[in-house]
């Protein structure tokens, strides 16, 4: 008699669906544990060698007092040599002299630079040369004894004072920039050249401080800083600096 009733197969037992994530994190966690089992034999191995060289420090005292010795040596000759740089610096600042020959002869960066050599002949210690794509109509910066913050475009003429005029346009940007982005309080416009007629009236309306050739003339070539060579020029912040 034929059965007429199929057999059933067993059902097909499947593999939970979490065993790979599981051997993954088990993975990370054993890779982890190595780690950090490396990370604690490292620092056993340095504070042994660090335990084991002030032993031999403290039997060996002499090699501790020559190291410190020369320790000594080596930074006072260090702090001798920025002493010295700095007075001969100071030395150097203070005879500074340009003749307008020399100004005229500059590339337009050197001329910034030889700005930023007189603000520091002056005191300012901080002058730096900051023109470039970007400035800001901000050539040179500095802040002078008296706490006050000075903000100078440079506008170089190779022919002096015969080149075109410096005009109201440069005078536009340094204005809009020079106070807002730079906090000055003393804002100049030096040129070994001429500014044209309109720029007088304009920078006296916006408290701006003109340097032409005559002016920079008489501060390259004297001994007196350009806050006594220039009028109305705000005053000063705090106590003096200069010696």
């Amino acid at each position: 008699m034929v059965n007429s009733r199929r057999r059933r197969r067993p059902p097909v037992r499947r593999r939970p669906a979490g065993r790979p994530a599981l051997r993954r994190r088990r993975s990370r966690r054993g890779s982890q544990d190595v780690q950090l089992i490396m990370i604690v034999v490292a620092a056993a191995a340095v504070l042994g060698l660090g335990l084991a060289l002030v032993r031999w420090l403290a039997a060996h005292g002499w090699v501790l007092a020559v190291a410190v010795l020369l320790a000594a040596v080596v930074g006072g000759l260090g702090l001798y040599r920025r002493v010295q740089r700095e007075q001969w610096e100071q030395v150097r600042a203070q005879g500074l002299r340009y003749a307008m020959s020399q100004l005229d002869a500059l590339h337009h960066r050197e001329f910034e630079h030889a700005v930023r050599d007189l603000m520091r002949r002056d005191g300012c210690r901080d002058a730096r040369q900051v023109g470039g794509a970007g400035d800001n109509g901000a050539d040179v910066t500095a802040t002078d004894p008296y706490g006050r913050r000075w903000v100078i475009q440079c506008k170089h003429r190779q022919d002096g004072d015969r080149g075109s005029a410096v005009g109201t346009p440069d005078l536009h940007v340094l204005n809009g920039t020079a106070r807002q982005l730079h906090g000055a309080d003393v804002v100049v416009l030096v040129t070994n050249g001429r500014f044209s007629a309109k720029c007088p009236p304009l920078a006296k309306s916006q408290k701006l401080h003109l340097v032409d050739r005559r002016v920079l003339g008489e501060w390259a070539a004297g001994g007196r800083p350009l806050w006594e060579l220039l009028k109305a020029v705000p005053p000063q912040r705090g106590p003096s600096r200069l010696p």
